[in-house]
């Protein structure tokens, strides 16, 4: 197997949360073109079609499937519907995720537990169904971000707990499941990278933030797509317990 083999992924199949949308999307379409079979997971059936038929224009076979992953029954039902689709669920990507910016003195309680339910718990209930059924040799990816690392000049303190709490829970299920079950499980901390999210800054802040970015612009989805493909890849093979910060040099400055 040459180097660039390694990275391929052919006829393994991948699952994506919050493909709906946003870097869920492009998530998709790199898997797909890497040679694997996408789930995709989301709660917008209409958005999940689109994203569907972008996999299928690469050849390979794509599952909608809608579903709310912050209960922790429709994300066990989730990986039961593609494990009877497709027989297996090789790479989880748990990508689903919701955005929030209350000062931390005006931020209501339901407010607070929308972003960890979906963010951390969401995360968990998918992993935790993935863990029961994959193979020697899966990979779970959790979507974190570098706010769990550092801040941002925003007040996020529900979205930064459930990103930095991502982190925790990707280091412990490395260590349960790594040597046990044979599954690699990492995470990624992306910086600031063109998504639906990023449309809802206010004008002048992302021009505000640039300095502290050592690359001077914004991550292109590619590049962090790309950065996923081989985490799950046999390229990524040793890799497990880890966080890779993709940020262009934000956490550092």
């Amino acid at each position: 197997m040459s180097i660039l083999d390694r990275f391929r992924l052919d006829d393994r199949v991948v699952l994506v949360t919050g493909a709906s949308s946003g870097l869920g999307v492009e998530f998709a379409r790199a898997f797909a073109e890497a040679g694997a079979d996408v789930a995709l997971a989301g709660r917008r059936a209409d958005r999940l079609e689109h994203t569907a038929e972008l996999v299928r224009g690469t050849g390979r076979r794509a599952l909608p499937v809608t579903a709310d992953v912050s209960d922790p029954d429709q994300a066990y039902a989730l990986v039961e519907r593609v494990v009877a689709e497709f027989g297996r669920v090789d790479v989880l990507v748990n990508n689903a995720g919701v955005a929030s910016a209350h000062p931390a003195t005006r931020e209501t309680p339901d407010q607070f537990r929308r972003v960890i339910e979906t963010n951390l718990n969401g995360c968990y209930w998918v992993a935790q169904g993935c863990g029961r059924v994959m193979r020697p040799g899966s990979s779970i990816i959790n979507v974190s971000s570098v706010l769990g690392l550092t801040t941002a000049g925003l007040p996020q303190a529900a979205y930064s707990a459930s990103k930095a709490a991502l982190i925790g829970l990707t280091r412990d299920l490395a260590q349960q499941w790594s040597g046990r079950k044979g599954i690699r499980v990492n995470a990624v901390a992306p910086g600031f990278f063109a998504s639906e999210m990023t449309e809802q800054y206010a004008p002048g802040y992302l021009e505000e933030t640039m300095p502290r970015i050592l690359l001077r612009r914004m991550g292109h989805p590619e590049e962090l797509a790309a950065t996923l493909v081989w985490m799950a890849s046999d390229a990524g093979g040793y890799l497990t317990g880890q966080t890779v910060v993709v940020d262009g040099g934000f956490t550092v400055t």
